[in-house]
């Protein structure tokens, strides 16, 4: 079951409301349910109702607004797939998060939206700060997604897991040379290690979770030591930084792994390697894509079904080949390429801490001098 408390009224379709007339009157007239009678216990000729088609007429005209970060054609085919099977329409709307969220503040009860959709617990989390998102109960989602990657007062939700770890080139470096993100501030790296800007969210909640398990301390000083071993500039994003190692320009970096499966899609021979980080220790860096109901939405009710949708099983299986993403629900089969990174411990951190210690995270990079 799952409920929501709208803050506006919520749109009722013109067929919905038919649908309910007609039941009406089937209950006056003592005819039963549409879905208990057969075509023998019909004395006139009009057309059984079955559960799929009353459930079609029910949301025909239904549509759910979603104010959107996420990469449209990664994002899509999911989406279709969700009207395909319930006959609910989205309209997608995309941008980056930070624009998305000015613009709900701007809009405030105008706003069309009724979801957002965007990467990492470190947006979720301020959206929910802002007062963006209003607080779902769904025994759905409470059972398809662990509490860990969910916001405690139910604000949002993780869909698919990323997992943030250290690649190299293979024909530089050993794997038995990599260990852990703070190895890489070891000076044996001077002049080889390449990084993403820390103005991006991705490196903010990496190093928050740094900050929950060594300390601000300990962290600091971890971060002035990559800025040490810089081999060159930060990059804009993980693409370039990945093609950075295998042009020869560094050796070993931090990236999201999704990034490189998409490279290996493209470039089946991509000379780059993955090393999944902190195996002894915490475990490699894991994040979330995810998803909570805007607080002014009139479609509330639209939005929680496809986030439930979303945890489903066909949807997490479309996460992980589609997107290169790792499904944020247990027991899903993961695809081929995933696969053949190999099994690897994920830190059990609950990825909120990532939103909590954001503001510290971001001070203390900068610092350390990493722009």
């Amino acid at each position: 079951m799952s409920s929501v408390t709208p803050l506006l009224s919520r749109k009722v379709s013109l067929s919905a409301a038919v649908l309910v007339a007609m039941l009406g009157l089937a209950g006056c007239n003592k005819t039963p349910p549409a879905e208990e009678t057969t075509s023998e216990e019909v004395a006139t000729e009009t057309p059984t109702v079955t559960e799929g088609e009353a459930a079609a007429a029910a949301t025909e005209g239904e549509t759910v607004t979603i104010y959107s970060s996420r990469n449209e054609q990664l994002i899509k085919p999911l989406l279709d797939q969700f009207t395909s099977e319930t006959g609910i329409k989205v309209d997608l709307v995309t941008d980056s998060t930070g624009p998305l969220m000015a613009r709900l503040e701007a809009e405030g009860a105008n706003t069309p939206a009724d979801m957002l959709l965007t990467v990492d617990a470190g947006n979720l989390w301020q959206a929910a700060q802002k007062g963006l998102l209003q607080p779902v109960a769904s025994e759905v989602l409470e059972s398809n997604v662990p509490a860990k990657y969910r916001d405690p007062a139910g604000l949002w939700t993780g869909l698919s897991l990323r997992a943030r770890t250290i690649f190299y080139d293979p024909s530089k470096v050993q794997a038995s040379d990599l260990s852990t993100y703070a190895d890489l501030a070891d000076p044996k790296w001077k002049g080889k290690l390449c990084l993403r800007t820390s103005k991006k969210v991705y490196n903010q909640s990496l190093v928050a979770s740094m900050i929950e398990h060594l300390g601000a301390e300990k962290t600091e000083e971890i971060v002035r030591g990559w800025v040490a071993n810089l081999a060159t500039d930060v990059f804009s994003d993980d693409t370039k930084m990945l093609e950075a190692i295998a042009s020869g320009q560094c050796e070993v970096g931090i990236a999201n792994s999704y990034y490189y499966g998409r490279l290996l899609d493209e470039k089946p021979d991509f000379p780059v390697k993955l090393f999944w980080a902190n195996q002894g220790t915490t475990g490699a860096h894991v994040n979330v894509s995810g998803a909570g109901v805007v607080a002014n939405s009139d479609n509330p009710d639209g939005a929680l079904k496809l986030m439930e949708w979303l945890s489903s099983d066909k949807a997490q299986g479309l996460y992980a080949s589609a997107d290169k993403e790792f499904p944020v629900k247990e027991g899903i089969d993961e695809s081929d390429l995933l696969r053949s990174w190999g099994e690897f411990k994920a830190d059990d951190i609950n990825v909120q801490k990532f939103g909590e210690l954001q503001t510290d995270a971001i001070q203390l990079m900068d610092k350390a001098g990493y722009k």
